[in-house]
């Protein structure tokens, strides 16, 4: 049991490192989105997914540790989280502050993490939105213009209507 407690603390180290190394990136993608630059949000989009197949493969690594745990103590392993695992070490208080320690850092990271994501969410919704609103505009300054041409006897010409755009207001 020792050695998975120290293969599971091993993997959440890796997990909270790679994690750590996602905030700044994070923090940059903010600015991109902020700067509208697209080649930089797409540069910086596939950075993102290098890093989060790491994190995938330590995450598939961790639940399999934590199965293994959950065999060797007669636990439900669907069901055993890392806090059940902290509680259960209580007579080795070693691997019990190193587990605590890790997986509070782990966690304020990825709250962290979670909390820049929502904001670079907000940002694309205002662009998408901002977009939507010029494309309508341009749309409605287009269909004026084309209804309101005069001819030669100062009556004014049948036009046609622009179709409905790319965008749908009604939605």
């Amino acid at each position: 049991m020792a050695s998975l407690i120290e293969e599971l603390i091993t993997t959440l180290e890796q997990e909270y490192e790679i994690y750590e190394k996602l905030v700044p990136i994070e923090e940059k993608k903010t600015k991109i989105i902020v700067k509208g630059d697209l080649e930089s949000l797409q540069q910086i989009t596939e950075q993102e997914q290098g890093i989060v197949e790491k994190i995938n493969h330590l995450e598939r690594k961790r639940a399999e540790v934590v199965n293994n745990i959950g065999i060797v103590i007669g636990k439900d392993p669907q069901i055993l989280r890392v806090q059940t695992i902290i509680e259960i070490l209580d007579k080795q208080p070693k691997e019990q502050q190193q587990l605590t320690r890790v997986h509070e850092k782990l966690k304020k990271t990825v709250l962290k993490l979670a909390d820049i994501n929502e904001h670079n969410n907000s940002l694309i919704q205002q662009s998408l939105e901002m977009i939507e609103f010029n494309m309508n505009f341009i749309q409605s300054a287009q269909m004026l213009t084309m209804n309101n041409g005069y001819n030669k006897g100062a009556s004014q010409f049948d036009t046609p209507v622009m179709g409905t755009g790319i965008f749908d207001t009604k939605q």
